[in-house]
């Protein structure tokens, strides 16, 4: 199994990425969004792999971030969700924007995905809701928007739901942790408590 190739880019398209690694070229099947992030011709990238082998070919899958990487392992798991359809969740949603969607039950921000209609849409967050961390989900969130972690909002089952609860009003991630952790939680503080005191900083 290859880990990851790093090398020059040799050509780039909407789904393919041919890599020259000392003078091999690998042609590696990419989503349309790190198509659009990939270095110029010539520049230098590292990209996380993934090998399909069948009986007539074998595929390479190439994330630039080891976190799509993972979410991509997770999508081809599902049933009726192939490679293809994999890469195109994550030609329009970042891992981060995918387990939100999953979290928060949104089947019709799932099906907007090429290749995804409302049925695969559900299974996507049946069969893999209970494999995604809240909690881990924001941290990520805000490492990517700040540069650094955050600590878990409201250290509790009541203060993770208010967050839930402010993202599906149509709060972003960060603000809705943000406001949830501004509050004072105490230990017998319930949902609703949590989500009155989180909008007043909102």
């Amino acid at each position: 199994m290859i880990a990851y190739l790093k090398g020059a880019v040799a050509a780039v398209s909407e789904s393919i990425l041919v890599l020259d690694v000392n003078q091999v070229g690998y042609q590696v099947f990419i989503s349309a969004r790190d198509a659009a992030n990939m270095p110029a011709a010539g520049n230098e990238v590292k990209v996380f792999t993934w090998m399909s082998v069948s009986q007539d070919a074998i595929r390479l899958y190439g994330f630039l971030r080891e976190d799509d990487l993972e979410v991509f392992r997770l999508l081809i798991n599902v049933s009726g969700v192939g490679p293809k359809a994999a890469l195109g969740i994550l030609s329009v949603f970042t891992a981060d924007e995918l387990k939100f969607a999953v979290l928060a039950d949104d089947a019709k921000m799932i099906a907007k995905a090429p290749g995804i209609g409302s049925k695969s849409a559900r299974k996507v967050i049946l069969e893999l809701k209970d494999r995604f961390s809240l909690e881990e989900a924001f941290e990520s969130r805000l490492a990517a928007a700040d540069g650094e972690a955050a600590p878990a909002a409201g250290h509790s089952a009541a203060g993770d739901e208010a967050v839930q609860a402010l993202v599906a009003l149509g709060y972003s991630g960060s603000d809705a942790l943000r406001a949830v952790k501004s509050c004072e939680i105490t230990e017998d503080m319930d949902t609703e408590t949590i989500l009155k005191l989180a909008l007043k900083h909102l």
